[in-house]
């Protein structure tokens, strides 16, 4: 089975809580070329910088990245890379990992391992990572993705909310269930292209979380535990710093293997 897969870093330039993100600068370089330098490690035969911005464009080829330019009025990332796929012509077969632009401590090889479980699941439509809850406060964390899965590991469910219901990390049984999401997702471009064209679902509306769509249009998301875990993500001035310092520390303390 061919290992082959690309991936697309949406880099939206305006960001209310940020804007300019994808240019900030770690340690003498651009967020997005970490990023970008991330997925080139991670195996992928094609890493594309997709943007609505002229200068994140010319910054990008700078650094001798690929550019699409793309329609500056998407919702999301997951749009925007419906636009790049019907832009660059790539088979309904052709796997895509979504790399997002904030996320410059992301593994390459869980960029790869999201890929490759696609791959090996033929019967889902998409791919994603999670990794246990650790504490009571993650797991009562509205900012925080939660999900459960079905016996085979097709996501059942994603909520802000406690899924499932009951007792507190380290409570036994119940315990092993719960997982966070990583926002690291591998798709089929055909489902892309039958994605752009399903209405916003209600589900998606009260969890502020567009892979519902997915879920609601009775598609399957594979879901596996994360080989390692990602560092934070930035969002705000404080997550750069954050960031900047974890960069700037040796190798070993930014990559951290997860517990069996």
């Amino acid at each position: 089975m061919s290992n082959k897969f690309k991936v697309v870093i949406p880099s939206r330039y305006e960001s209310s809580r940020f804007p300019g993100k994808p240019l900030a600068e770690i340690n003498g370089k651009p967020m997005v070329q970490h990023v970008y330098e991330c997925a080139l490690a991670s195996g992928a035969e094609e890493v594309i910088v997709a943007t609505d911005s002229t200068l994140v464009g010319m910054t990008v080829e700078d650094f001798g990245a690929t550019v699409c330019m793309t329609l500056a009025d998407h919702d999301s990332g997951t749009d925007r890379l419906c636009e790049v796929i019907d832009k660059l012509g790539w088979g309904d077969e052709t796997i895509v990992v979504n790399l997002q632009c904030d996320e410059p401590l992301t593994p390459p090889d869980i960029i790869n391992q999201v890929a490759v479980n696609l791959l090996e699941h033929e019967d889902a439509d998409c791919s994603t990572l999670c990794v246990p809850i650790v504490s009571d406060d993650e797991r009562k964390n509205p900012n925080i993705i939660k999900v459960i899965t079905d016996f085979n590991g097709n996501a059942m469910y994603f909520s802000r909310s406690v899924i499932p219901y009951g007792g507190h990390v380290g409570s036994g049984d119940t315990a092993s269930l719960w997982k966070r999401h990583i926002g690291l997702f591998a798709y089929r471009a055909g489902l892309l292209r039958v994605y752009k064209n399903f209405p916003v679902c209600n589900l998606e509306k009260a969890e502020k979380f567009e892979h519902l769509r997915i879920l609601w249009n009775g598609m399957k998301i594979n879901v596996a535990n994360a080989r390692n875990l990602p560092g934070p993500a930035v969002h705000t001035e404080a997550d750069l710093k954050k960031v900047k310092q974890i960069l700037a520390a040796p190798k070993d303390n930014i990559e951290k293997d997860l517990p069996e």
